[in-house]
């Protein structure tokens, strides 16, 4: 497995970039945390168990194929057109065979890689809570690790064609996303968009047409906790990130993670203030909602721009985030109880385009505009054809007796919390 590393990367930043990315899963167990919280208490076991489950499978499907395509090698698929490059895929070996022989850059690479996989299959997975079931996550969890994730980081990690786009057409540096705010969380925004659509709303969310009934979530406590453990992860993610992809020097990163943190926290005052205006007084899932748009936000910002800059990027998320929950959920039926196409999918594409508003560098809009379009008019027809095709095989939704059980006893038998009462919802009775 020979692949390109576009500059010599020092052993103290190898030191220092494989701490950070030991420290950076408490991100995903924070939106796992976040995920369960704002489920049914009746659905909670299976939530979780289910999260390790979608991890599992898309860290050995990325294994078996994912990294070949994902990674930059010698000889990756490219053709021509009008004499420029097109690279579209790498072609490295199945199964990390030749792993010992590659450089310590490219092992960080592959590391940062196997987090990033692991992070985009939970966010479909919360979007589908309480009807989606074990062996259809596996099944969505394996499609994304093996072939829709390795093209998207390719093309933005990988010496893929967007991340050429400034040695191609001299549009400022190329498509640029240190955190991963287009492979992980836009990709993973869509992808929950998709299972939404396929799956549908849970019974007695819409009673009648124009009318929703609010189902909230079991364990707010849960919710804000994993924000504030998400918040760790995402410092380090972030700045692992920028040492990785956007060849950061060391006395950079203070200014990342700050830029981080600013970015969660204007959004998490923007969200609480507009709840407080719009109900009367803050809510508590949504302003959780509001401070993870911001560090999804970050995730493209914090290492390209200034610190006013990323704050303004949080704000915009924090004002956008709770008024297109409540337009998905009100004006066009979607039920996302994670709220995870606002978060993840609609701050990752602002992130984007904020990094190209706020950067420097002449045409840098224009790469991270190519890079959006991509995602919105490329992936997510592919996304939700892949989806509706193994929905054929595999269905994804559970039968209604099990969804009125709930996920627990039907899919573990038994239920997270034996010694509560399970209360029914009116409409099943």
């Amino acid at each position: 497995m020979t692949t390109l590393s576009p500059m010599p990367f020092p052993e103290t930043s190898f030191a220092l970039t494989l701490v950070l990315l030991l420290v950076a899963p408490l991100a995903i167990a924070g939106i796992a945390l976040v995920n369960v919280g704002l489920g049914r208490s009746r659905s909670s076991a299976q939530s979780m168990l289910g999260m390790l489950v979608v991890v599992s499978t898309a860290a050995i499907a990325f294994t078996v194929v994912g990294f070949a395509v994902s990674a930059e090698t010698a000889k990756d698929f490219v053709f021509h057109v009008a004499s420029k490059p097109w690279d579209w895929a790498g072609e490295g070996h199945f199964l990390l065979s030749g792993l010992a022989a590659t450089s310590a850059r490219e092992q960080l690479a592959l590391l940062f890689e196997f987090l990033s996989v692991a992070l985009v299959v939970l966010i479909p997975w919360g979007s589908g809570a309480d009807r989606l079931r074990l062996p259809a996550g596996a099944a969505i969890a394996a499609v994304l690790g093996a072939f829709l994730f390795p093209f998207v980081a390719h093309w933005t990690w990988g010496g893929g064609w967007l991340e050429q786009l400034g040695a191609n057409f001299s549009l400022g540096r190329g498509f640029l996303d240190g955190g991963g705010a287009g492979p992980i969380h836009a990709l993973g925004g869509l992808a929950a968009l998709a299972v939404v659509w396929i799956t549908g709303p849970r019974k007695g969310k819409f009673p009648r047409e124009g009318l929703s009934t609010a189902i909230p979530g079991h364990n707010v406590i849960y919710v804000l906790f994993g924000c504030l453990v998400a918040l760790v992860g995402w410092l380090a993610w972030n700045t692992a990130g920028a040492l990785l992809w956007l060849n950061a020097m060391p006395a950079a990163l203070v200014v990342t993670a700050v830029n981080t943190l600013l970015s969660a926290a204007a959004a998490l005052v923007a969200t609480f203030t507009v709840t407080r205006i719009r109900f009367g007084k803050p809510d508590a899932s949504l302003c959780a909602n509001g401070w993870l748009a911001g560090l999804v936000t970050s995730s493209a910002c914090a290492g390209v721009v200034p610190p006013l800059d990323a704050l303004l990027a949080g704000l915009v998320a924090g004002i956008v985030t709770p008024l297109l929950v409540e337009l998905f959920e009100l004006a066009l039926s979607i039920d996302d109880p994670s709220g995870a196409i606002s978060v993840h999918g609609a701050a990752g594409l602002w992130g984007l385009i904020a990094a190209g508003i706020f950067a420097p560098q002449q045409g840098q809009f224009v790469a991270q505009l190519i890079g959006v379009s991509t995602l919105l008019g490329l992936m997510l027809p592919l996304v939700y054809l892949v989806f509706w095709l193994v929905n054929r095989v595999i269905a994804f939704r559970a039968d209604p007796d099990g969804e009125r059980l709930g996920m627990d006893l039907h899919e573990l038998g038994g239920n997270a919390y034996p010694e509560f009462v399970v209360h029914r919802d009116e409409s099943y009775r």
